[in-house]
């Protein structure tokens, strides 16, 4: 439809320069203008003339009426004039034979914007804290993030995926009291971050009830905690070792979710790699004159923009998330010279990315303006709040792991072969869960019901990845893609083409909005109209044989847009169910 409606405002303003005179009105104005009818009667693409009425200096009805005898094309069956609007019919066949042909033309191409050639974006998503658990909570940044990803590579950027890990702060020093007091190496190699996390729990139950016990409600165990980190920041040995290890026992665990979910990263540099960067961007916002000290901290004003106060360095000289969050970004446009740099993380975090964004800015880069944040909602779990200090969360791989043997046990009555059973199972159930979170505007806070997640009934994963299967047995069937021929086609055809030439302007709506789940509902849109075909439409077994030929040409065509589609959402697509 984009394609259509790109010719349609080129045939417009054709008209318009040969009716009413050269350089009144440009194509893209046009474009601008042109709306979908919401009654069907009406046509298919309409142009309220209205707003053309002072620039042509005539009356809206007399500008359709003028237009409509001036513009033909074959792909409309009519173009008429009713009360000052110009309504576009399409003619169906030819508008189905150009769209499927230019489907199966462009193949894996087919919707691309390809606006982003030559240039290079940055994506810092995920992130795990190390030694903590990979939770339902962290399943928005993770596939939002790879969804936007996906979308930047399909329309041409040089992607680079940073998982910029949670691996320094307190909490490791909290970390190495822990284990030094209760923990077992070997009982940690074999349970992973599972038995690291039992202990970070456990030290802070402790350290709580050592608070609650006295009246200062101090706790020698926090102190314990803030000295072993500061030996850890100064470069002690045995600490250092111990850290070394609590990263590779987490990035050993988180690798097998990124595995299921087909998820690489091109850096893991996390917190941790720019310590020794910060000084560099401490000094430059000294020499700028930015840094006042508040109380003995050293902050940003930010009082002019209607903002609070940016904290830079702590009453102790320690540095904060800003800080390190202003020296990672000066290393990835040196590193990468990034077009533009984009940060998922929950909604909580909107003010601090606004505050240090600004700061940048204030320092004198003039890539400030590159740096994107991207919101999304939270997650509770029957409605409480997630929270990994009192072990109330759900393990992502034990989701899945629950999502995987639903679908095992549902699929084992087709499928005898144990390791094909096993890649549908996968491939499904993981689907199951993302799709069940793209489905929402990022947006929407998501009170996570492990119920409706695991559902496969209704516009769900599962049905839009048998949808798919379901082409691939069509074709299998055939034998051959078909092509687009001159039989007349019917309304559910007709209407099957129409919803295979909205994905273009569907990934472009994606991209502007940084919202895969307007890729989402035209999945649930192209799946319910092909099925709507399928049922009423013989393929295999039609007996007009330019007939068959086109409709294995849209069933083909539909099979590439969704493989495509679900691609771009971090799902895959079984050929078999």
């Amino acid at each position: 439809m984009l394609t259509l409606k790109k010719n349609t405002a080129r045939l417009i303003a054709d008209a318009v320069a040969g009716g009413f005179g050269e350089d009144l009105l440009s194509a893209e104005e046009i474009f601008s203008m042109l709306e979908y009818p919401p009654d069907k009667t009406m046509g298919d693409i309409a142009l309220p003339c209205f707003r053309l009425s002072k620039s042509l200096r005539r009356s809206p009805v007399q500008i359709a009426e003028t237009l409509a005898a001036a513009i033909k094309c074959e792909e409309f069956s009519s173009i008429t004039a009713v009360n000052g609007y110009l309504n576009f019919k399409i003619d169906g066949t030819a508008f189905a034979r150009r769209v499927a042909s230019e489907v199966l033309s462009l193949g894996d191409k087919y919707g691309s914007p390809m606006n982003g050639e030559g240039k290079t974006v940055v994506l810092d998503y995920s992130s795990p804290n190390v030694a903590k658990p990979f939770h339902i909570g962290h399943l928005g940044t993770t596939v939002i993030g790879h969804s936007l990803k996906l979308l930047h590579e399909f329309a041409g950027y040089r992607c680079v995926g940073i998982n910029y890990l949670g691996d320094w702060g307190t909490q490791f020093g909290k970390l190495i009291v822990a284990y030094k007091m209760w923990g077992d190496k070997e009982t940690i190699e074999q349970g992973g971050v599972d038995e690291l996390v039992k202990l970070y729990v456990k030290i802070n139950n402790a350290i709580k009830d050592e608070e609650e016990s006295t009246e200062d409600k101090k706790s020698p165990l926090a102190d314990a905690s803030r000295l072993e980190f500061k030996k850890l920041e100064e470069g002690n040995e045995e600490n250092l070792a111990l850290w070394r290890w609590f990263v590779r026992v987490s990035l050993e665990e988180y690798q097998k979710t990124y595995e299921l979910l087909g998820i690489e990263f091109d850096s893991y540099k996390g917190e941790s790699f720019y310590t020794d960067k910060m000084p560099a961007q401490v000094q430059l916002l000294r020499d700028k004159g930015l840094l006042e000290i508040d109380d003995g901290a050293s902050i940003v004003n930010l009082e002019k923009w209607n903002m609070p106060v940016c904290l830079i360095l702590k009453r102790d000289g320690s540095t904060l998330y800003p800080t390190r969050d202003i020296a990672a970004a000066v290393y990835r446009k040196n590193e990468y010279n990034f077009d533009k740099a984009i940060y998922v993380t929950a909604a909580q975090q909107s003010l601090h990315f606004a505050q240090w964004f600004k700061v940048v800015e204030l320092m004198g880069y003039d890539w400030h303006d590159q740096l994107v944040h991207v919101p999304y909602g939270t997650v509770s779990i029957n409605g409480a709040k997630l929270a990994t200090r009192t072990g109330n969360v759900i393990l992502l791989k034990d989701l899945f792991a629950e999502a995987i043997a639903r679908v095992k046990e549902i699929a084992r009555e087709k499928h005898s072969d144990e390791a094909e059973l096993q890649q549908i199972a996968e491939k499904v159930g993981v689907g199951a869960i993302v799709f069940y979170y793209l489905s929402n505007n990022r947006m929407r806070d998501i009170n996570f019901m492990m119920e409706d997640a695991l559902s496969f009934d209704g516009n769900t994963g599962p049905y839009a990845q048998y949808t798919y299967a379901r082409t691939c047995s069509v074709l299998e069937k055939v034998g051959r893609e078909g092509v687009m021929t001159d039989a007349p086609l019917n309304d559910l055809e007709v209407e099957l083409a129409k919803t295979l030439s909205l994905f273009p302007e569907r990934v472009s709506a994606a991209l502007a909005d940084s919202e895969p789940s307007v890729v989402t509902r035209y999945i649930l849109d192209l799946c319910a109209s092909f099925n709507r075909f399928y049922h009423d439409c013989s393929i295999a077994n039609c007996e007009d044989e330019k007939l068959k030929d086109s409709r294995i040409a849209l069933t083909a065509a539909t099979n590439q847009i969704l493989r495509t589609a679900l691609h771009l959402i971090c799902m895959q697509s079984p050929d078999k169910i």
